[in-house]
């Protein structure tokens, strides 16, 4: 079982010292206003007896803590199919650590009193007009989820042990930017950018101590719709 351990008060201490970058709500390029959103970066236990293979030097947590993603439906207007984390636009007056707790509740079924927030990973602007900000928050043991069908296709708890792989990120040329396209490879898959920075991001501070900035990478064009 993922109790409380060591992985979570080094997330934490981590996440204190670094000094996060916050997005404006306007576009400084075009005066357009931009939407506030949230999504919940969640270290839950990886369940299901899995045995999780790894870099000898790191800790027991190889084997137990995973983050929990999902695949967004295919019935959705926005991103249909896509990796994600379970999050959506905030409502008024909520924060954003309110916003990525109900998001949480309302998409995978977890109770948001049996959460824990650590702390929040640098604000991304994304080209549908949102700052979404990643809220990391510790769900300890593989509860059982209860998915909303319209929102979500499916869960899947991916090993902290895959974030560290040595082929990540991946980096390729945007047609339209002088910044890269970042992707996080996951099996033998992928995840792009918004989602794909967030996990590179929270892979070297939070497991890391490395505060490195992501703020800056594209999203390739299928991801901007």
């Amino acid at each position: 079982m993922l109790a409380n351990t060591e992985l979570q008060q080094t997330i934490e201490q981590h996440l204190a010292d670094h000094e996060r970058f916050v997005a404006p709500l306007t576009n400084v390029e075009t005066g357009a206003e931009l939407r506030p959103a949230a999504v919940a970066v969640t270290v839950t236990e990886l369940g299901f007896g899995a045995q999780v293979g790894g870099l000898p030097d790191f800790a027991r947590w190889q084997q137990d803590a995973a983050l929990l993603l999902t695949r967004r439906s295919s019935k959705l207007r926005h991103h249909p199919g896509q990796w994600a984390f379970p999050g959506g636009r905030c409502d008024p007056g909520e924060t954003a650590e309110q916003t990525a707790l109900r998001e949480m509740w309302e998409e995978v079924g977890l109770d948001p009193s049996s959460m824990q927030v650590l702390g929040l990973l640098d604000d991304f602007v994304t080209h549908s007009g949102f700052v979404m900000t990643p809220v990391v928050v510790w769900g300890g043991r593989a509860e059982p989820l209860v998915l909303s069908e319209a929102e979500v296709a499916s869960t899947h708890r991916i090993p902290m042990s895959e974030w560290l792989r040595e082929d990540a990120p991946r980096l390729s040329p945007a047609p339209d930017s002088e910044h890269p396209i970042l992707r996080m490879p996951v099996g033998d898959d992928h995840i792009a950018a918004p989602t794909a920075a967030i996990l590179y991001q929270f892979r070297e501070l939070c497991l890391l101590g490395q505060s490195t900035r992501v703020h800056h990478f594209e999203q390739p064009l299928f991801a901007r719709r």
